[in-house]
């Protein structure tokens, strides 16, 4: 399957995530792993991190030939999660699915952060990634982002969008598309997905993102109308959907993404060794087949450093929008 070039775009390097790895000693006669190994997802059970993880841990496993425990440690946005792993002995026996939102965004905007998301967490590997798609009420006069740009010049009130809460993918790519656009868009924060993609359905909020496959029955009933998808590239599960460059804003990108990290200072071997074991559970048809029941396109990273500089790239673009837009989650 096609791998986005965010993967391999030149980027800084983080060294606190690539270099403590890479320091430490290889231990050739050393077996790894000989106990089960711990994968936190700092979401409660249910819903597509859920599937994601589990996938990943049963075929790591097996081609492990050790247990992968999948623990659940749900809450604070996926801080109380991400935390557990932070603190965690450094000898690769537990690891982290980390997010777009619940890792990397969510270290922007919290104001207490229990852990450097740059200085305490090893990369292992790149999973893929769930495009966002850029939906509308069919009540917004707009087939694209030139005459969403145009409406919204002239809306009073503004346009609204909702969100599953602040500092989310659905609040942050949305702020992204008003910034870009050079528009005004109030931002409406709620408690999960369902109850935001309720009242735009319902015509009462204009616009919702998400990644493509919890919204595609509302695309194709008509109950909801999509302009763009914030992509490089189209997607196989709908293609007709043209990308935000085709419309001309190439800048606005956006994804639910999924990898592993474990904590700081993680053998390089064992990394290496882990690595391999995700990069395999990926290639399996099967596997990937499943994944992108869920919306998520399998693109595996060449090597945890190419992860590494994923997640600066990704996360300096994040804190840029960010920053412009005061997005502060209290």
């Amino acid at each position: 399957m096609r791998r986005r070039a965010a993967l391999t775009l030149p980027a800084l390097v983080m060294p606190a995530l690539v270099m403590p790895g890479l320091i430490r000693p290889v231990r050739a006669q050393e077996r790894y792993p000989d106990r089960p190994v711990r994968l936190v997802i700092p979401f409660a059970t249910g819903g597509s991190n859920d599937v994601v993880g589990r996938l990943v841990a049963e075929g790591m496993g097996q081609r492990l030939g050790q247990t992968f425990v999948v623990e659940n440690r749900g809450g604070a946005g996926g801080l109380i999660g991400n935390d557990l792993v932070a603190k965690s002995r450094t000898e690769g026996y537990d690891l982290l699915l980390a997010g777009s939102g619940s890792f990397l965004i969510s270290s922007l905007v919290q104001p207490r952060v229990p852990y450097d998301v740059a200085a305490d967490f090893t990369p292992v590997g790149f999973i893929g990634q769930a495009p966002n798609v850029i939906c509308l009420n069919p009540s917004v006069p707009a087939r694209n982002l030139r005459e969403l740009q145009e409406v919204a010049k002239k809306a009073n009130p503004p346009l609204t969008y909702g969100s599953p809460g602040v500092g989310t993918t659905g609040h942050v790519l949305p702020a992204m598309i008003a910034l870009t656009l050079g528009v005004q868009m109030e931002h409406v924060p709620y408690r999960g997905t369902g109850p935001a993609l309720t009242d735009v359905l319902a015509g009462r909020l204009s616009m919702i993102t998400n990644a493509l496959a919890p919204l595609k029955p509302h695309i194709e009933s008509g109950a909801l109308r999509a302009i763009a998808l914030a992509a490089g590239a189209r997607s196989a599960v709908m293609p007709n959907i043209p990308t935000t460059g085709e419309e001309g804003f190439p800048t606005i990108l956006s994804s639910t993404w999924y990898g592993i990290v474990g904590p700081k200072d993680m053998p390089a071997d064992r990394v290496a060794r882990l690595h391999t074991a995700l990069n395999a559970t990926l290639a399996d048809p099967e596997i990937a087949r499943r994944l992108l029941d869920e919306g998520v396109e399998v693109q595996p990273s060449p090597t945890p450093a190419d992860y590494a500089r994923f997640l600066t790239e990704d996360r300096e673009r994040w804190a840029d929008v960010v920053r412009r837009a005061n997005i502060k989650a209290e």
